[in-house]
């Protein structure tokens, strides 16, 4: 059996792009997850480990989608590899149960680890840059303006949340959490 696997890092990603390619590839099912790379804790990445036979195959988007890091890659693959299990990682092609495929996945594997730490590092360099710019606030931008939160909140005097979200555009959630902030700062 011919078994796919997507994963992207943040709830805001879109898996669209790998399906697309992993149905292309005629998978015949597809496990799928949006969690970081870096945790152990890939529980979709887990059952499909576990449903694995020998004659199947594994198809990935990217190396960088199969594992977190290179001793992860060449951990995973030495099970698989035991397991008769085929691997075909698109970018690269089938990665073969030889010692040059072995070779070759461990050096593919490595450069993704090196690629990772380098997009770590730049990240950090850019935020320490950031950091000495005047204004500079950690995290995402405020969205509306304390003006707009203010009228909002006093809209929620005669109207619903429902209205009021229709009315500025503010989502419920972000309105009674700023309700329940002026709730405690009265209290």
């Amino acid at each position: 059996m011919k078994y796919g696997y997507a994963r992207v890092s943040t709830r805001h990603q879109d898996l669209e792009g790998q399906m697309r390619q992993l149905e292309e590839e005629h998978c015949e099912r597809i496990y799928y997850e949006k969690i970081t790379g870096t945790k152990n804790d890939r529980p979709e990445f887990q059952k499909l480990l576990q449903e694995l036979q020998t004659g199947d195959t594994i198809v990935v988007t990217k190396l960088d989608r199969f594992a977190r890091s290179t001793q992860d890659a060449l951990n995973t693959i030495k099970v698989l590899f035991e397991k008769g299990v085929k691997i075909n990682v698109l970018n690269l092609g089938v990665i073969e149960n030889t010692s040059t495929g072995r070779l070759i996945f461990t050096i593919f594997s490595a450069f993704a680890d090196f690629e990772r730490d380098l997009i770590v590092e730049r990240t950090q360099e850019g935020k320490e840059i950031a950091k000495q710019r005047p204004g500079y606030r950690e995290g995402r931008p405020k969205k509306f303006s304390q003006q707009q939160i203010t009228l909002a909140m006093s809209l929620l005097e005669t109207h619903s949340y429902t209205e009021v979200e229709k009315m500025t555009g503010i989502s419920k959630s972000t309105l009674t959490r700023h309700k329940r902030k002026l709730t405690y700062l009265t209290q």
